[in-house]
């Protein structure tokens, strides 16, 4: 996005890329629908970006849901919005969109540079490692979009961290965000449901304030935890409870159109031959995967007292003691500290250094939010690089 504003103004631009090909993390965004933005009123969509919503206000601004469809509508792609509330191109692929993308790019004269791994700086020059060698280049303005530390194998690895805190740039320590949870399943259950989703449950959390956060939605059960939309739209306060205290709990609601008397008026009337398990089905419609939660959590005295029973199915809480180690996550939080860029996004540090995208601290939870920023911020640092140059 830096690229496409800067070569409009007629800038030489050269993109450097370590990996063997250009935008292969966001080849992977589109792999199970190509979710652009979203379409929910502007000031909802601002507060999905939490504690920097604040420094992201004016980007988001300026590039916001309705532009961003206008800028992928102009290269040649339709766009709809879902049921959710999510902007997807309407044949739900990345891969057409990229392509028209670096089509029109090339024919502005921007350059394309693979495995050019940068190594930092020689005095005013920036080092790259390349199959034929170092090669140093000398930019009149420079635009870092290195990623976070997620899907490594993409190209993110957040190996610039060391790099720039050697400049002095003020660097929040990189998380995962958006990712699953390490519970600590017994064999026996992690065997059996491993895999499984856990559908139409409602989950609720405690955040640092004392409010609580609650989402419905489903996930899926994994050998070593949970993951899935539920728990990434919850994953923020989730992990911080667990680097406050080492754990975090989820509460999770089995049952959310039943009230907790209905629930234990039922599972009162007489159980006859039934097994537990025809009984939970029968009275309550809980089967499969919910009835291996509620033993796998509960002790057996639990199931031979209804109320304590309807108690534990509308409020279930899961010990959380991990999250995923952030190479598994879908991004990543921390990273360039908003205090350490002016108002262009350029470092303090490295006058005529811009930063865009993930590699600056915010967080944001998936559904277009995330897209929507890195293009957002590489826009600003682009007319934050015109300024620099003094063309415009």
């Amino acid at each position: 996005m830096a690229a496409e504003v800067l070569s409009a103004a007629g800038v030489g631009v050269e993109v450097c890329d370590a990996m063997p090909s250009v935008g292969r993390k966001f080849l992977l965004a589109g792999k199970g629908g190509m979710n652009i933005t979203h379409g929910e009123a502007f000031e909802r969509f601002l507060e999905r970006y939490g504690a920097r919503s604040a420094q992201l206000a004016p980007h988001l601004r300026a590039f916001d849901p309705a532009a961003l469809r206008a800028w992928v509508h102009g290269l040649g792609i339709g766009t709809f919005v879902g049921s959710s509330g999510r902007v997807f191109p309407t044949d739900m692929k990345s891969a057409p969109l990229l392509r028209a993308w670096l089509h029109r790019l090339r024919e502005r004269g921007v350059r394309f540079h693979v495995r050019h791994r940068w190594q930092g700086w020689d005095n005013d020059d920036l080092v790259f490692a390349t199959p034929a060698g170092a090669r140093r280049v000398r930019a009149g303005a420079v635009v870092l979009a290195l990623g976070g530390a997620s899907w490594p194998q993409l190209g993110s690895d957040g190996a610039w961290v060391a790099t720039l805190a050697a400049s002095d740039v003020d660097i929040a320590p990189l998380r995962p965000a958006n990712c699953g949870f390490d519970v600590g399943w017994s064999e026996g259950f992690a065997a059996r449901f491993a895999g499984e989703p856990v559908k139409s449950v409602v989950a609720r959390v405690l955040t640092t304030d004392g409010a609580t956060l609650q989402r419905q939605g489903e996930f899926t059960i994994t050998a070593s935890g949970i993951e899935g939309g539920l728990i990434y739209a919850l994953s923020a306060p989730l992990r911080d409870a667990i680097e406050r205290k080492g754990h975090s709990e989820l509460v999770l609601d089995l049952a959310p159109g039943r009230t907790e008397q209905q629930l234990a008026a039922a599972l009162a009337r007489p159980r006859g031959r039934d097994s537990m398990a025809n009984h939970l089905r029968k009275r309550t419609g809980i089967t499969g995967v919910k009835v291996g939660l509620l033993r796998e959590l509960l002790p057996a005295e639990v199931f031979t007292a209804p109320l304590r029973l309807a108690t534990s199915i509308k409020a279930l809480p899961l010990h959380l003691i991990a999250p995923r180690p952030i190479a598994e996550a879908i991004s990543t939080a921390g990273g360039v500290r908003f205090e350490a860029l002016d108002e262009y996004l350029m470092l303090r540090a490295r006058p005529g250094v811009f930063c865009a995208g993930e590699m600056l601290d915010w967080e944001a939870p998936t559904g277009g939010y995330l897209l929507t920023a890195c293009l957002a911020t590489g826009r600003a640092a682009a007319f934050g690089a015109l300024a620099w140059l003094g063309r415009g």
